[in-house]
């Protein structure tokens, strides 16, 4: 079975906006498989090893990056459907 053509309006496009949202949200992954890079103990933050504060800040980072990715997506949808109604 075939999959049905997209209609003119909802055809998949890959944008520069959308790349960035990818390139967003597919950071963390590498960051966090790379453990070679982080599997240290030093430098300690306030005594925690390396190791661990890293992994922590990534989970701060990642919500950043998924909330800009999020928001870059939500604005070109946007925009895309102002242009269609015109």
């Amino acid at each position: 079975m075939t999959e049905p053509a997209p209609t003119p309006d909802r055809r998949r496009v890959v944008t520069p906006t959308r790349v960035v949202a990818g390139l967003c949200l597919f950071a963390p992954f590498v960051a966090m498989l790379w453990v070679s890079s982080y599997a240290k103990v030093e430098p300690t933050l306030i005594g925690i090893p390396f190791f661990y504060w890293y992994q922590m800040l990534w989970v701060l980072i990642s919500t950043g990056l998924t909330m800009i990715a999020y928001k870059l997506v939500q604005r070109e949808q946007r925009a895309r459907k102002a242009e269609g109604t015109r």
